[in-house]
């Protein structure tokens, strides 16, 4: 009789460790860095990507946890605040815009980098679109044949166009091979073209005071961080000085902006997710193929065409994704 009361007694205790041996060895949830340039318009970029993520099932604060890096101040630090995430082990780095990629990459060339980019083999972060294959894949969105679109949109806008401004910010790697598309696509609209570069945004002021001496008829404004932190100062000035302009994101028109033509880029975080996904799940980064965006949208705000002075074309607001009253 006592064997079996010890017998019992041995099993019942064993039952009630068995759950905690079993938390003992469930494995450690893993770590997703965030690194993004510090602007209030990245932070639902990154929830964009987190909903992807739960969708997937995967729930902070119980199967994974997240680094956020994504305020960073400048260019400057970007080196400094990868180099940090890596001393912290993460498992994946996410990152939003070119200079972030090749922050993290050259931080890193080991833990796993997803992005969303410009042109990431013109940039050597991957070998290829189909095979990567080093630690870096993602999302291109150079957008490069996206300006000549854009610019095409505020000549169907405007018929007699003759000279636009193109704003841009140097501190940006891919700029420069955009300035040349934009130049190339205005010369077969026989558009006149004039150059004009904001490195901070303690430049806007001045920029916009000096485009406006050469009377251009229109602004091309390209893709950066820098001018999208600062979007509701950039839509005032255009208003100001009364500058028809296209943007690359619709969260300009929604501002105040006349149109844009680009990616949606809540979409694109989302997709990042799927990546994120399948790299926890023990896919290589090198394997998974480079992806391009596949919606595009067309937004125009009429409140700010009327306040210029400008009728859109019927055929225009027909093909428009969304219109602002």
């Amino acid at each position: 009789m006592m064997e079996r009361r010890t017998f019992l007694g041995t099993v019942g205790l064993s039952v009630l460790a068995a759950p905690f041996a079993a938390e003992g060895q469930q494995a450690k949830a893993p770590r997703v860095g965030l690194l993004g340039l510090g602007s209030a318009e990245s932070s639902p970029l990154f929830e964009a990507l987190r909903q992807g993520l739960r969708e997937r099932g995967w729930v902070e604060g119980q199967n994974i946890a997240f680094d956020d890096r994504t305020h960073v101040d400048h260019h400057s630090r970007l080196p400094d605040v990868a180099a940090e995430l890596v001393r912290l082990k993460v498992d994946v780095i996410v990152t939003w815009g070119t200079s972030t990629a090749l922050a993290a990459n050259k931080a890193t060339r080991t833990i796993p980098i997803v992005t969303a980019a410009g042109d990431l083999v013109e940039m050597g972060l991957a070998a290829s679109l189909a095979r990567p294959g080093g630690n870096v894949t993602g999302l291109t969105t150079s957008g490069r044949e996206l300006i000549g679109k854009r610019i095409e949109l505020l000549k169907e806008t405007l018929p007699r166009l003759a000279r636009i401004a193109v704003l841009w910010y140097p501190e940006s790697r891919t700029q420069p091979l955009q300035l040349k598309d934009a130049e190339a696509a205005a010369k077969s609209l026989r558009l006149q073209v004039r150059r004009a570069e904001a490195r901070g945004p303690e430049d806007l002021e001045k920029v916009f005071a000096t485009i406006v001496h050469e009377r251009p008829e229109a602004l091309v404004l390209f893709a950066s961080y820098m001018f999208q932190a600062h979007r509701l100062r950039i839509v005032e000035l255009a208003a100001r000085y009364r500058l028809p302009a296209t943007f690359a994101d619709r969260s300009f028109v929604e501002a105040g902006g006349l149109m844009s033509y680009g990616p949606d880029r809540k979409a694109i975080s989302r997709q990042l997710a799927s990546y994120v996904d399948r790299i926890l799940k023990g896919a290589k980064p090198g394997d998974l193929p480079i992806e391009q965006p596949t919606k595009f949208e067309l937004v125009i705000n009429l409140k700010t065409a009327k306040a210029l002075g400008l009728t859109i074309p019927p055929s225009l607001l027909a093909r428009a994704d969304e219109v602002v009253q």
